[in-house]
């Protein structure tokens, strides 16, 4: 399944990037992430390696994420895996004329088991509000410094 997300975030495209990354950050906009985990290269780099760890209620999750191109400020790729699926996300970044940022986020989710394959299926706009949440709570975070981790 494929999908390309689009939200514009009312601060410069460097601002935005600094904010992006940093892995200190990511809990402020990530709901459930509990740790990051540095497993191996150099952190933020092409080939670098990080285990997420998620807490969702009754529903644990870690997902490893593998950098596949870093480009800032214009792009960031990074393929997501966890028992199931694979997320392979493509995101740019553009200045707007108005000196905003907007963020694009290109998704693919590849089932790799039955059950994901059905989930992805029955359940595509799940996937979709996800990305939106996430994103949305990006922008939250970067614009007005809300944190979905002190709720």
């Amino acid at each position: 399944m494929k999908y390309t997300t689009e939200i514009i975030i009312e601060k410069p495209l460097e601002f935005v990037i600094q904010k992006l990354d940093s892995t200190d950050n990511m809990k402020h906009w990530q709901e459930g992430l509990k740790n990051a985990e540095h497993i191996s290269g150099i952190p933020g780099e092409l080939g670098a390696k990080m285990k997420l760890y998620y807490d969702f209620g009754k529903r644990k999750m870690e997902i490893i994420e593998t950098i596949t191109k870093q480009d800032f400020p214009n792009e960031f790729h990074a393929t997501y895996t966890t028992k199931g699926v694979r997320n392979i996300q493509e995101s740019h970044f553009k200045s707007t004329t108005d000196g905003y940022t907007k963020w694009i986020a290109k998704n693919e989710f590849q089932p790799t088991n039955f059950l994901m394959s059905a989930m992805l299926f029955l359940m595509p706009n799940a996937f979709k509000k996800q990305t939106k949440t996430y994103m949305t709570n990006f922008k939250n975070f970067v614009e007005k410094g809300t944190s979905v981790a002190n709720a």
